[in-house]
């Protein structure tokens, strides 16, 4: 009965919950009222937290480029709306916020973000699979319910950056054959080996010493590995600085450098196209690329499309997007730009 539950854990034991799509070009901010006056001053912040995210940069430089954007920030805008939101505090209390909602346009954020010097965090961005194991002195857990509004801390900080995450979702008995003494010293590798996404996956390991909540972290993000450590006496404080920080690590090495950012162009040819629904898909997954600002068709053979496609960074760059994803497979041949449709 253990090896087949092992089996099964094997195949199964990572599926998870994943945090609400992210919106790149949507910002939120808290408001006092709907009032038009109090709608004009959130604006602008609500665009500083599109930049953020698309960026990957905690804090903004100061630039004449977004000084301008900041100042016509409502003319960037294409819609906006409110929504009430609940948070619990480490005590039960349930407070209401109002936040505003503003939705920005894509493309001239994109130029501010370009002309601001900004950095561009790749749009395709695999979730992070986060683990997050309590010590209380007698006891391991995995995610105790208790700390439920520390956990949405996370996820909240999260969103607001840009990163997605995802929690593993577990029952009982798989619970059960996860060893806590490996995942308390935090060994990724081990959650790897068994199934975690390779491409993004962080143990937090937390225990209450004296007034300081301690953490320690390990983030594995393919062959990139970092480790580290803060402490606050509110858990959701110290919790916040260890999402900024895997944010910043995570932004950092998928970024873009503004330096890098010019107008490119590389053809590749793309087969296993079986009808015109494959064309149409194939076509929309490239046009929907962030490193992709426009594609042109230079012509079809039998079982082959071939593609010009106009960039905003190198080929390399872009090369590295198609195989981080499962839409567009190398096929190995002699000539590099040519991929395999495998959706």
């Amino acid at each position: 009965m253990k090896k087949l539950l092992l089996i099964f854990i094997t195949l199964h034991l990572f599926t998870a919950k994943a945090v609400a799509d992210l919106d790149l070009y949507s910002g939120e901010v808290i408001v006092s009222s709907q009032s038009s006056a109090d709608r004009q001053q959130a604006i602008p912040e609500a665009l500083i937290r599109v930049l953020q995210k698309l960026s990957g940069r905690r804090e903004m430089p100061v630039s004449p480029a977004l000084d301008e954007a900041l100042e016509n920030a409502e003319r960037l805008l294409v819609s906006f709306r409110y929504q009430n939101v609940e948070r619990t505090s480490a005590d039960g209390e349930v407070t209401r916020q109002l936040w505003l909602v503003a939705q920005f346009r894509a493309s001239e954020v994109d130029a501010v973000v370009q002309k601001a010097g900004l950095p561009r965090w790749q749009r395709e961005r695999p979730a992070i699979q986060i683990w997050a194991v309590m010590d209380d002195g007698f006891s391991r857990q995995l995610q105790p319910v208790e700390y439920d509004y520390a956990w949405e801390t996370m996820e909240r900080v999260a969103e607001m950056r840009g990163l997605p995450v995802t929690w593993p979702v577990l029952d009982d008995e798989q619970i059960q054959l996860i060893d806590m003494s490996l995942l308390w010293g935090g060994f990724t590798d081990y959650l790897v080996e068994r199934g975690a996404p390779e491409d993004g996956v962080a143990i937090v390991a937390v225990r209450r010493e004296g007034p300081l909540w301690s953490l320690r972290w390990h983030l594995a993000d393919g062959e990139q590995q970092w480790s580290w450590r803060n402490n606050d006496q509110e858990l959701m404080y110290a919790l916040t600085e260890g999402i900024h920080f895997m944010s910043d690590q995570i932004a950092s090495s998928h970024a873009i450098a503004a330096s890098e950012q010019d107008y490119w162009s590389m053809e590749l040819g793309v087969t296993g196209l079986n009808g015109s629904n494959d064309y149409v898909n194939c076509l929309n997954y490239l046009q929907n690329q962030s490193l992709v600002t426009s594609v042109d068709v230079l012509g079809a053979e039998p079982g082959r499309v071939n593609f010009r496609l106009h960039l905003n960074a190198s080929p390399e760059d872009v090369a590295e997007a198609f195989n981080r994803g499962s839409v567009l497979l190398p096929t190995g041949q002699v000539d590099d730009n040519v991929y395999r449709y495998a959706q």
